[in-house]
């Protein structure tokens, strides 16, 4: 039987188109919404904290969101996600054409699209291996990193263009992105699951459930904790390479030019992911990027702030996509279709507080150590990681398991 490539494969294709435009338009937004809050208050506290907000809302709705993406229908779900963050985004659009728009009401909307995207991202995941064969799985996951990473990219330097045109024109083209989803969602095809109702006493217990799986899954776990780990130590030492440039003087565009670096090291690093991925074995895919980044860090003091330090960004970004592409495909394969949802909530939220606290973490290395102090922390903290997962006979196992099967 010949399989379809994954180009002309008529869902999937609508699938990472729709999401694709959602992504840029939501990474403009987030770009608009803290300039959006310090044009209203003159506050940068207040602006942290709508950011602060959206990402507590995502990391709070995270576990349940997964057990109701798992009850329901995964293809309405994100429909609906979409259509509400179109109709949310469009009331902030309508506000600040009328001049009615206060931080109360850009809460509200930051609440409503963390709700939203914390339901729509574990539905599609659970998605996934309904609407592309098991053999095109990987290469659908390291394509779906390498629109991640586009949509970042794109929508991060749009967001700040459009804001500077008008306040109000960032949220219009978000608006407009997610209408645009929700069109070619209503176009994809995915086959329905048997599912019988499940009473609500027993939600708490199905949340449960997704927690107990992968703490029962050996690789699961123990990938979990080095990437949690790692993404840590790495989103520290990003914002404390930004921190330093700034303190040193180099320019804003320069900062955003070293920034969006790390977005091009992705998508680069996307687009070979799926061969790396066959030549590879899992536990060499997993660990190069430890021992990348590892690497990678001391290297910042020997360089000087700016273009040079966003190509040590991309080189760490590089190899990222092919370690997702192992671990989210043999995810995705391993775990019951019913807990697929939960499964990519539990590593959501594992990933999320990583994504907080590591610049949080950051803040408080530049806060208190020198700059050569601060990057050597960050790197004895990934070197530990490196070394734990490089020896780890769970992920050492997991590799000759994958090889002989």
């Amino acid at each position: 039987m010949t399989t379809t490539s994954l180009s002309r494969n008529r869902d999937y294709r609508l699938l990472w188109i729709g999401q694709a435009l959602s992504e840029a338009g939501a990474s403009a937004s987030i770009i608009a919404l803290p300039l959006l809050v310090l044009t209203l208050t003159d506050s940068a506290a207040a602006s942290g904290l709508v950011l602060g907000v959206a990402a507590a809302t995502q990391l709070v709705v995270g576990l349940p969101a997964g057990a109701l993406v798992d009850r329901w229908n995964r293809r309405t779900v994100m429909l609906v996600c979409e259509a509400v963050q179109a109709l949310a985004v469009g009331f902030l659009v309508l506000g600040l054409w009328w001049h009615v728009v206060g931080v109360v009401h850009v809460v509200l909307v930051v609440v409503v699209l963390g709700i939203c995207r914390a339901m729509s991202e574990p539905a599609e995941e659970a998605a996934l291996p309904a609407i592309v064969p098991e053999k095109q799985l990987s290469d659908a996951v390291a394509m779906n990193a390498a629109r991640g990473y586009l949509g970042q990219l794109s929508g991060t330097a749009l967001g700040g263009v459009l804001f500077g045109l008008g306040r109000w024109l960032p949220f219009a083209v978000e608006a407009v992105t997610h209408l645009a989803t929700f069109l070619s969602l209503l176009f994809i095809r995915v086959p329905g699951r048997q599912r019988e109702p499940a009473p609500a006493s027993r939600f708490h217990r199905e949340i449960g459930e997704g927690l107990r799986w992968v703490w029962t899954q050996p690789v699961v776990r123990v990938v979990a904790f080095c990437a949690v780990g790692l993404n840590l130590f790495f989103q520290a030492f990003y914002l404390l390479m930004i921190a330093i440039a700034h303190q040193k003087g180099v320019s804003a565009g320069q900062i955003g030019v070293m920034a969006a670096m790390l977005g091009a090291g992705g998508i680069l690093g996307s687009l070979v992911a799926p061969w790396l991925h066959r030549v590879l074995r899992p536990h060499r895919a997993i660990v190069g990027v430890f021992w990348a980044i590892t690497a990678l860090i001391p290297l910042a003091l020997f360089v000087e702030p700016g273009i040079a330090t966003g190509v040590l960004f991309a080189a760490a970004a590089f190899l990222a996509p092919t370690a997702n592409t192992t671990i989210t495909t043999y995810q995705l394969l391993l775990t019951p279709d019913e807990l697929r949802g939960r499964l990519s909530s539990v590593m959501g939220v594992a990933l999320g507080v990583a994504a907080v606290s590591g610049p949080a973490v950051g803040g408080l290395l530049v806060e208190f150590l020198t700059p050569g102090q601060a990057i050597l922390t960050c790197a004895a903290g990934a070197g530990l990681l490196t070394l734990y997962a490089t020896a780890n006979p769970t992920l050492r196992r997991f590799s000759r398991q994958e090889s002989s099967s």
